[in-house]
């Protein structure tokens, strides 16, 4: 995610081409029965310029590409879009509440033969049976990146992030479900929980997080880790394995409580204007050797089987970004909680504006 499950590469592409429905490539198609534009809508630190590149060169399409840093800013964008968007990214739980409010159109996958190369761990999920609406992208889970030479205490689980020798030390996920969630763990309850009463336990626990916190960031959570800014940060696990490269030092820790996970689908707004395009476009990202490309740029769980061939072994052993066999036995998706939302909503409201 990247919330989900995101932007170093994908800075160029928001200088070079951000600019959505207004900036036409022109009319037409190509050679291949393609629209010449298409408009995508992604998180940030999601996919390289490069492979978006890849696709403009070899179909003569040019794209248009934005990006935005929480699923509720992409459904507002969304529902106010009037098909702006031909293609965008949702997170799991988001894609039920997508499908009932009819804002994404089905797929058709005769248009994506490599569908097959998706891992049947990731297809047919209780959000999207079939993959009527949804094609499999990325996924990721939240653990906690720390940088030993500073954080001055010992960290095992959720509970640890409110010692008071943490006081200004922490970024937390710009995200209410993963960071309310988190919460949520740390009283031994759900992170999907929806009590009234254990959410407003939680909404009191995470006040009393706050002098901690140092940001709340879903774009770059690593940068302030990098830069020293942080000693902690509660993040994707693909976001600590980036820091790493950067600053090897920095270790990764599995909360006691247990991990939450969510993966991140390609879906196909309402009144989208060049869906078959935006259908080419999901076909080309599910090529091993792209999907492989994507995955070294930034490191999520890829659920890409042919893909996984081609990527470095050191990747798939980095239990940031995928999780050991007993950590993923014991995960916790997060779920669509309907009409509960507005408990959450309202939480992160009343935190948020007390900093």
């Amino acid at each position: 995610m990247a919330s989900k499950w995101k932007s170093i590469a994908l800075t160029g592409i928001t200088a070079i081409s951000l600019t959505v429905a207004g900036c036409s490539s022109g009319g037409g198609q190509t050679a291949d029965g393609l629209d010449k534009e298409l408009n995508v809508f992604n998180w940030t630190e999601y996919i390289p310029e490069t492979v978006i590149q890849k696709f403009e060169q070899e179909y003569g399409v040019k794209v248009n590409y934005s990006t935005f840093s929480s699923n509720e800013e992409m459904l507002a964008k969304l529902s106010a879009g009037g098909g702006i968007y031909d293609l965008s990214m949702a997170s799991d739980y988001i894609i039920q509440p997508m499908i009932h409010q009819d804002m994404i159109e089905p797929i058709d996958k005769a248009n994506i033969p490599n569908f097959k190369n998706l891992n049947d761990d990731f297809i047919n999920q209780e959000f999207d049976p079939d993959n009527k609406y949804s094609v499999p992208f990325m996924a990721n889970s939240q653990s906690l990146g720390i940088n030993p030479d500073t954080v001055g205490t010992d960290i095992k689980s959720y509970k640890d992030l409110w010692k008071p020798e943490l006081k200004g030390k922490i970024v937390l996920l710009d995200d209410q479900r993963f960071t309310i969630g988190m919460v949520l763990k740390s009283l031994g309850y759900s992170g999907n929980d929806t009590d009234p009463a254990h959410l407003e336990e939680a909404k009191k626990k995470m006040l009393e997080l706050m002098p901690n916190v140092k940001a709340f960031d879903s774009d770059s959570p690593k940068t302030l880790l990098i830069n020293g800014e942080v000693s902690v940060a509660l993040c994707w696990g693909p976001e600590i394995a980036l820091a790493q490269r950067e600053k090897p030092q920095i270790t990764t820790v599995l909360p006691k409580e247990g991990l939450l996970f969510s993966s991140d689908n390609f879906v196909i707004p309402k009144g989208a204007k060049h869906k078959k395009t935006a259908e080419a476009f999901i076909n080309f990202i599910l090529q091993p050797e792209v999907s492989a490309e994507i995955s070294k740029s930034f490191p999520y769980i890829n659920p890409n089987n042919e893909a996984r061939k081609l990527i470095d072994k050191a990747v798939l052993d980095n239990i940031a970004i995928y999780p050991p066999p007993e950590e993923m036995k014991r995960i916790e998706p997060i779920k669509d909680i309907g009409d509960n939302i507005k408990l959450f909503d309202r939480i992160w409201s009343e935190v948020k504006s007390s900093q």
